[in-house]
């Protein structure tokens, strides 16, 4: 792995604390919130939420028919409560509302993890979208500067788009919040960044890291006036964020969220320990996903959430299949924000061969190693009854022998992958993809694409 070069610290020391502390009402002289308060605020609104969606949701009526709000007193009563998953989202759609649907403001179709076709849609009243305003605002404050222009490389074509709500949040601090959409030209965009006075980027993290390498093979002595990149909407391995620290010369932010979540649910301090939680918009629980049982802080599970302050569509102890811990240790930025360990994969989208654990995550955190990868797709068949793993690689310029030597090389550093790799019934194929993994990309978070039969899963 190459060695991390020294970035530049920001010193910024604002914390996500002041704005949390305004928003629960703690009038102590501390620099810092309580969170006692914090407790008494999260119960008041978990049971403000639970008596709204009786009241106004067809959905809700039904799912807490037996449930009353005022038995709720803490944390261990929620346990009490139902879960609401993706699929109840799919199937009932309005059903959610807890308000006249002409008050929708936006409206956010996405794909799903299940069956082909099956769309989910997420509805927000203006209200809904000024919360994730005012938290975009004060979490770009954490590692951007007034006066410092953002190159946003997110959607932001249509009003209430994520790039449109984070241009806004910008201006509130005197920041230039530059849309300018997904990545579909590398070479206008990373010209943008060389030659314009960038000082910040946002973007998905696959198409930071293309950019990160274009920089290093074709301008390798140019430097830009980046300051810092926030990475979010995908998984980030540190392999890929190593890689762009050392590509563009500058501090790296990972951004946990997700559209339910109203775009936003964690975002790391310049310390990186994890993710400090949105907690006043939001109460997140941690949960064995076999026994549906919260876990301690410190372990492992399924990451769940109940939203505090949404209006029109609000969530109720929501399975987000993402699966992470509550770090224990305190973060030394010195917040009182939980912190979250980044997530370590999705829940139905691991993959087991010969009973071994195959995720995306995993192969992100080998494959980046490889200095001239621009991306790729992981598909696994069955080939003459062997699993077959082929990586379709794309490479900066054209793919040679030596660029999938130097996969081997790296596959085979790896203690899973050289198990497996000594069984006669798992081969591995490198394949050059051209232009099929930029095309793919595009669909939604990426993974292991997984085309064996049921009967040869592994």
């Amino acid at each position: 792995m190459a060695k991390m070069l020294p970035v530049e610290n920001k010193g910024n020391t604002y914390k996500l604390d002041k704005w949390i502390k305004e928003k629960i009402g703690d009038k102590s002289k501390d620099e810092s919130f309580d969170r006692n308060k914090l407790k008494e605020f999260q119960l008041k609104k978990i049971r403000d939420t639970i008596f709204s969606a009786k009241t106004n949701s067809l959905f809700y009526q039904k799912l807490l028919k037996h449930i009353n709000p005022e038995n709720i007193s803490d944390f261990e009563d929620l346990q009490k409560i139902p879960f609401t998953t993706e699929r109840d989202i799919i199937n009932n759609g309005l059903g959610f509302l807890c308000t006249n649907p002409n008050n929708i403001h936006r409206i956010v179709t996405l794909n799903t993890s299940g069956t082909s076709g099956t769309r989910k849609r997420i509805f927000f009243t203006e209200e809904d979208q000024e919360l994730t305003k005012d938290y975009f605002n004060h979490g770009m404050r954490t590692i951007v500067d007034p006066g410092d222009w953002v190159l946003i490389l997110m959607p932001a074509v249509r009003p209430g788009s994520v790039g449109d709500l984070l241009s806004t949040a910008l201006r509130r601090f005197d920041c230039c919040g530059i849309p300018y959409g997904p990545v579909d030209d590398y070479d206008q965009v990373l010209n943008m960044i060389l030659n314009q006075n960038i000082e910040g980027i946002v973007g998905n993290p696959i198409q930071v890291y293309r950019l990160a390498r274009l920089k290093e093979f074709k301008y390798p002595y140019l430097k830009t006036k980046l300051k810092c990149i926030l990475l979010s909407s995908d998984y980030a391995s540190p392999t890929l964020i190593l890689a762009i620290k050392n590509g563009f010369q500058c501090d790296v932010f990972d951004h946990y969220g997700m559209t339910e979540m109203g775009l936003g649910g964690g975002l790391e301090c310049r310390h990186h320990s994890g993710y400090h939680m949105r907690e006043a918009d939001m109460y997140f629980e941690i949960i064995d996903p076999d026994t549906k049982k919260t876990v301690p802080d410190g372990s492992f599970g399924e990451i769940v959430f109940t939203t505090l302050t949404r209006k029109g569509m609000p969530l109720i102890r929501y399975r987000t299949g993402d699966y992470s811990k509550f770090i224990n240790q305190p973060c030394s930025c010195g917040t009182n924000l939980k912190t979250l360990q980044r997530i370590s994969f999705r829940l139905g989208q691991e993959i087991f061969i010969n009973r071994h654990m195959l995720t995306i995550n995993m192969l992100d955190d080998l494959l980046f190693n490889h200095i001239r990868l621009l991306d790729y797709e992981a598909v696994l068949t069955k080939e003459e009854n062997k699993n077959c793993l082929t990586i379709f690689a794309e490479f900066l310029g054209k793919g040679s022998d030596s660029d999938f030597d130097e996969l081997h090389r790296i596959f085979k550093k790896s203690d899973l992958i050289s198990k497996l790799m000594s069984r006669n019934d798992f081969i591995i194929k490198f394949v050059s993809a051209g232009q099929k993994t930029e095309i793919n990309q595009t669909a939604g978070k990426r993974k292991i694409i997984d085309l064996r039969n049921s009967l040869g899963a592994g």
